[in-house]
């Protein structure tokens, strides 16, 4: 994301929590709140670029499984949303494309997992077909969690290359130019 962007989204983003703090002091944002307890609590940073990036079993909520060996020597794309977060509302149709053109190029493309944080998978599931979304969805529970902790924020989106390694990580929502920019780590 250029610099001037970058400065934008993190404008939004202190307008928001300045809103946010605005509020009681129970109050949350419900872009903020955390899917099941503790998730958001122990998040972390976003991982370096060329660290190690361990992926767990995900149960997807069309009953599939992605499973790690499905992405060895893959580019894969994680993209963190919840049907809740404004940004992601933004980000999501973006991806839905990314996934739609990297699917056209027959499995030589850009992998995708997505990974909802909504309260109830049966949320996230309502407004996937509201949507009219088919991108691959996991949802986050506690075990998935403690292998792939979800960094603080969302979106959160991060490119793991066909080494395991992080390629990219962006925290916040991507523009739409910069969500076409994640396939060309397909070519690398």
């Amino acid at each position: 994301m250029n610099p001037q962007r970058r400065h934008l989204v993190a404008g939004s983003a202190l307008f928001a929590g300045s809103l946010a703090l605005g509020r009681s002091a129970g109050a949350q944002s419900a872009a903020a709140a955390p899917s099941s307890p503790g998730v958001e609590a122990k998040a972390g940073p976003l991982p370096t670029v060329g660290t190690p990036l361990v992926l767990p079993d995900v149960p997807l909520l069309d009953g599939t499984v992605f499973r790690p060996a499905q992405a060895e020597g893959r580019v894969l794309a994680i993209y963190w949303w919840a049907s809740t977060c404004p940004f992601c509302a933004l980000q999501s149709p973006e991806m839905q494309k990314l996934w739609d053109s990297q699917r056209a190029l027959g499995g030589k493309g850009l992998q995708l997992l997505t990974l909802s944080i909504d309260r109830k998978p049966e949320d996230a599931l309502a407004y996937l077909k509201k949507k009219g979304y088919t991108f691959p969805v996991g949802f986050v529970t506690p075990a998935i969690h403690r292998v792939l902790p979800k960094p603080k924020g969302l979106p959160i989106t991060l490119i793991r290359g066909r080494d395991g390694r992080v390629l990219q990580a962006e925290k916040g929502q991507l523009f739409p130019e910069d969500v076409e920019l994640l396939a060309r780590w397909a070519g690398s």
